[in-house]
This record gives C-alpha cells, sequence and structure tokens, in this order.
C-alpha cells in the first residue's frame, strides 16, 4: 500500500496522551460530498425503477458500497488515529465504542420497521417482493427477531450495518495495534484473511458454528456481503485515513506509469460494463470467471478496478473540485450519512411493499415523481439530523 504510512505513528505514550488544541474538530468537505454521492448511487440502485441496471455500478465493476465503505474506513482512520494522538488509546476506544452503539441502534430500528409495517403490509397485501425478502422471518418469527438484534440474521438490504458494526468493534483494537508497530503486520493479517475468505473461510466457520454451537440460522439468510472478504477493504481505507495523521505524511503521488495503467484499466472496465453485451456480469453465465469480479467475495478483479478508480481520484480529483461548485445536499447527506441511509432503506422497503420489485411497474413520470420524493426525503432526514447536532456541541463525527 503505497499511500498508507506502514510505521508506528505512537511510538511514545507522551504522543499519545497530548490533549487536543481547541477549535480542531473539522469536515473534509468534498469527502462528505462523496460519501452523499454513494449514498445517491445505492437509492438509485436500490430503488426498482429504470433507471437500476444502468447506474448500478455506473463507473465499471464496482458499485457504491465499496466507495461508501472505503471512505467511511478512510474517514475512521483520519478522525479516531488523530483523536488516539490527542487524547489516548483509551479515548479513541471509548469513541468506537460510542458509535457502535448508535449504529446498533440504527439497524435495531430498521428491523423493527422490516418486521411490523413492512411484514405487515407485505402479508396483507399477498406483496412476493416483500414476502421473499422476509422467508426466514415468516418462517420463524421469533428466532428471527433475535438472530436479527444479535446481527446473525441479516435480511437483504439490512446486511451493511451488520458488517459495519463488526468492523467497528475490531477498529480500535486493529488501529491501537497499529499505531504503535505499524500497519505491515495488520495489512499482511488482512489481506490473508480476505485471501481464505475466496476459498470458503466464511462457509467452514459457519460449519464449526453450527456443529458446536447449534446454530439455526441458514447461511443464506446472514447477509450477501462475505465480511472475511470485506474487512480489506476497511482495513485498507483506515490504514490510508491513519496514514494522513502520520507525523510529516506527504500528499500523495503516483508514478505517471502507474496513472496511465490506472486509466487504462478503469476506462476498459467502463467500456466493458455499459457496452458489453452481458451488463453487470462481465462474462455472463459463466459463474467461475465472475467470482474474479464478485461484489459479495470482494472479488480480485474487482479490487483492481477500484484501485484503478482510487489512482485516477487522487491525481486528478483536486483539480476537479477546484473547478467544480460544492454540491451542499450531498454533502450534508454524507455528513449525516447513518441516518440518511437507513431513511433510504424505509424509501425501498415502503417502494417494494407498494410497487413490488418490477422495474416497469411505473411509468417513466411515475418513475421520476418517486424519486424526487425519495431524494427531498433523503434531503430532509440529512437537514434535520445536522440541524439537530448542531445545537449542543456543532462537531462533526466519523463514519
Amino acid at each position: 500500500m503505497p499511500a498508507c504510512s506502514i510505521h508506528p505513528v505512537l511510538p511514545t505514550h507522551a504522543a499519545i496522551s497530548t490533549p487536543p488544541p481547541a477549535g480542531t474538530s473539522q469536515r473534509q468537505w468534498e469527502i462528505d460530498a462523496l460519501r452523499g454521492l454513494m449514498l445517491v448511487l445505492m437509492t438509485l440502485t436500490h430503488l426498482p425503477t429504470r433507471l437500476t441496471d444502468p447506474l448500478g455500478q455506473p463507473f465499471g465493476f464496482v458499485s457504491a458500497a465499496e466507495g461508501f465503505v472505503l471512505l467511511s474506513a478512510y474517514v475512521s482512520g483520519l478522525v479516531y488515529s488523530r483523536l488516539a494522538q490527542r487524547q489516548g488509546i483509551g479515548a479513541m476506544r471509548r469513541a468506537f465504542a460510542q458509535r457502535v452503539f448508535k449504529v446498533w441502534l440504527a439497524q435495531a430500528a430498521t428491523l423493527l420497521f422490516l418486521f411490523t409495517i413492512i411484514a405487515g403490509l407485505g402479508v396483507r397485501i399477498e406483496q412476493p417482493a416483500v414476502t421473499n425478502l422476509l422467508t426466514y422471518y415468516l418462517a420463524q418469527p421469533r428466532e428471527a427477531f433475535i438472530s436479527g438484534l444479535l446481527l446473525v440474521y441479516e435480511p437483504p438490504l439490512l446486511d451493511i450495518l451488520p458488517m459495519y458494526i463488526f468492523f467497528m468493534l475490531l477498529s480500535p483494537w486493529v488501529l491501537g495495534f497499529a499505531l504503535r508497530r505499524g500497519w505491515v503486520g495488520v495489512m499482511t493479517a488482512s489481506v490473508l484473511l480476505w485471501a481464505l475468505a475466496q476459498f470458503g473461510l466464511s462457509e467452514w466457520i459457519y460449519g464449526l458454528a453450527v456443529r458446536f454451537f447449534g446454530l439455526s440460522v441458514p447461511f443464506g439468510e446472514m447477509g450477501a456481503f462475505n465480511t472475511f472478504g470485506w474487512q480489506f477493504l476497511w482495513f485498507a481505507g483506515m490504514c490510508l485515513g491513519a496514514g494522513r495523521q502520520a507525523p510529516g505524511a506527504k500528499p500523495l503521488r503516483f508514478p505517471a506509469w502507474v496513472i496511465a495503467l490506472a486509466g487504462v484499466i478503469a476506462l476498459h472496465c467502463l467500456v466493458w460494463r455499459h457496452l458489453g453485451e452481458h451488463g453487470q456480469a462481465p462474462f455472463g453465465g459463466d459463474v467461475e470467471l465472475n467470482l474474479l469480479f464478485d461484489k459479495w467475495l470482494l472479488g480480485p478483479l474487482r479490487i483492481v478496478n477500484l484501485a484503478a478508480l482510487g489512482v485516477l481520484a487522487v491525481r486528478f480529483g483536486p483539480a476537479l473540485i477546484e473547478r467544480l461548485p460544492r454540491l451542499r445536499p450531498l454533502e450534508a447527506m454524507g455528513s449525516a450519512s447513518l441516518p440518511v441511509f437507513c431513511a433510504h432503506l424505509v424509501a425501498v422497503l415502503l417502494t417494494l411493499a407498494v410497487f413490488g420489485d418490477s422495474h416497469t411497474a411505473r411509468t417513466p413520470w411515475g418513475d421520476a415523481l418517486l424519486l424526487v420524493t425519495v431524494f427531498a426525503w433523503l434531503y430532509g432526514v440529512a437537514r434535520v439530523t445536522l440541524a439537530s447536532e448542531r445545537r449542543p456541541s456543532g462537531g462533526g463525527g466519523a463514519g
């Protein structure tokens, strides 16, 4: 990881116990705008409209989920490593714990909404888009409810936050280790776990849980994202963010040949995705080859595509930002990413309950009205959230 500081940045106790100077809370508006863009793209992907397929994976064989997780990890590494340097490892761990609890409450509230209002609507009107989503819950409601709160049962669409919580539970210990001893060991272990995930690590651990603990939740109901694969993206993002806080950190630079290669890869994947005959499935019906770009496992070629886009963003992003106007609605949604993410799930679930999952259930004007209504709702949630957060303190948080 050339852009990631691999050396310890907390060599002494004094370095982690220095109090923070006044007025140091700050946000990077361009990061918030990018997170807001990822939320917009996720909403367009999840809402069943005519835009779902063309705007799914719009930049190649990379989705908004990768961008959102990577940006969230980057901000976490930036903010929490800064906190550790100024107030100590203990303060950093407490801040992570508070954030984890907040995210868990958001997940629990969304689950309750799904299990009550959405499930009730789906059953009453016999909506397959909902009943198929809740097969396990409708069959085993009590067990599904308990295991859902324990983040074991993860219904479709509600499987991102449990993964996020798991990463944040690990992060204070991983970050504390990396800040003292460097990131080489952390990233080596992360790459190894990612590689094992490509060959069935999750299935093997699930088998052990069934054998020794009697786990009864089906493997297919435990979320589409492979946590052991996606942890690599999270810790790579944290490494990048923490590296920006390292003493003497320099601006990221890439050799010209790396930028040129990244451009070729990104352009090739973009053309392949939108002009290829198979659309979002790069190799059509060839399951084995498609695993190379697999989203849920975070396949190797998917990482290559994402890395190429990242190199281009680092190289050309600053100049582009200087020429573009600030997009305040995107910034607002990115700043309030957790409430907006949950609000987008509410909108998607209500749409599925009322209209089903057909992309052509409405006229084009109906799709336009639906999208305008949903994005007005998301922006309203962002504005209300930010206004409420400004009253007591005015500071921004991570994640």
